[in-house]
């Protein structure tokens, strides 16, 4: 099968099952709406067709369902266009978001507000602050990684590391410092979850959602030649400084307002690439994409898993993907080394 045939075949494959996906996910719970009705509901709010006849199960969709569904669709999809850009930065199938430190940084600011009890923003104080918490934690990392104007990327990844384990330790102060109920919330917060979901949630991260998977796709032909190396790229034309930090700044922002709501999700970000890429080679213009849609398909699974494999109980997402993420990102590097013998 010739790359272009193979590549139109993955878009149609997960444009299929991500449709397939969110509909069976929105009618699956324990109020039951057949996939038909769901298809129909949504046919409706475009303008085609009649409603749903029973005003429970058009709200259930469209008040419970629908925002949890579309989140995860967002998270999903904002974890595997950072999870590519972060590999093609870095030149490193390991990198992901947490390596800059947004997640952590952003239990950071989730914590703090949690047990400090603030409520200055409303429902969005916790969120707000676990955006800002990443988007500062990471771009603390760049800076302090830089020296006489450039950053190396191990001293980039070392100073990850660090600023990580400060943020672990605060957290872990915070866990000490706080009352039963805030230490159980953040623990809830750190595995991951959608069951907060809502429409103004949605809103309030579509817009840099958009903006950083745009970003990105103009920063696909930079990163392909950043590929070659750093001296190569430069030779080429490419000002390797400003695209690192150009990359950085997107990861923070949109990683940042993904988590933010649905709090730390691990390995969607380091799967997904690495997947994508088997299938379809290095080029950027097609790994960014596709990474979007993977990652979208692969979350909404994985949160449909999650409020489905107990009754009446909503297991974490956080657990899921790690418990699921392991093996498989194990099994990839061994048959990536088998087959083609590393990154290249």
């Amino acid at each position: 099968m010739s790359r272009p045939v193979k590549v139109t075949a993955l878009f149609a494959g997960l444009t299929i099952a991500l449709v397939v996906v969110a509909c069976v996910s929105a009618g699956t719970g324990q109020f039951a709406i057949p996939v038909a009705d769901v298809v129909t509901s949504l046919l409706h709010h475009i303008g085609l067709g009649p409603g749903l006849a029973d005003p429970f199960a058009e709200g259930t969709l469209w008040q419970v369902r629908f925002p949890r569904v579309v989140l995860g669709l967002l998270v999903g999809g904002v974890l595997g266009v950072a999870g590519a850009l972060m590999q093609g930065l870095f030149g490193n199938p390991l990198a992901e978001p947490a390596v800059v430190g947004v997640s952590a940084g952003a239990a950071v600011g989730a914590s703090l507000s949690i047990v400090a009890g603030w409520t200055f923003f409303g429902a969005f104080t916790t969120p707000a602050l676990g955006f800002v918490g990443g988007l500062v934690t990471t771009l603390t990392v760049y800076f302090l990684s830089r020296s006489g104007g450039r950053s190396e990327v191990v001293t980039l990844i070392l100073t990850g590391v660090a600023v990580n384990a400060v943020a672990s330790a605060v957290i872990a102060f915070l866990l000490f410092s706080g009352d039963q109920a805030a230490r159980e919330q953040i623990v809830f917060w750190q595995l991951g979850s959608l069951a907060s979901a809502r429409w103004p949630y949605v809103g309030s991260i579509l817009p840099l959602v958009v903006a950083g998977v745009v970003i990105s796709l103009l920063m696909a032909r930079k990163l392909d030649l950043l590929t070659l190396g750093e001296r190569p790229a430069r030779h080429l034309g490419v000002h390797v400084e400003r695209l690192r930090a150009t990359g950085i700044v997107v990861v923070a922002l949109m990683v940042s307002a993904a988590v933010c709501y649905s709090g730390v999700i691990g390995f969607v970000g380091l799967i997904v690439p690495h997947a994508v890429r088997m299938l379809t080679g290095p080029g950027h213009r097609v790994l960014v994409p596709a990474s979007l849609l993977a990652g979208a398909v692969l979350l909404a699974a994985a949160d449909l898993a999650a409020r489905t494999t107990f009754d009446y109980a909503d297991l974490p997402i956080g657990i899921l993907t790690a418990i699921v993420g392991g093996p498989v990102f194990f099994w990839l590097l061994l048959r990536t080394r088998r087959r083609a013998g590393g990154w290249a």
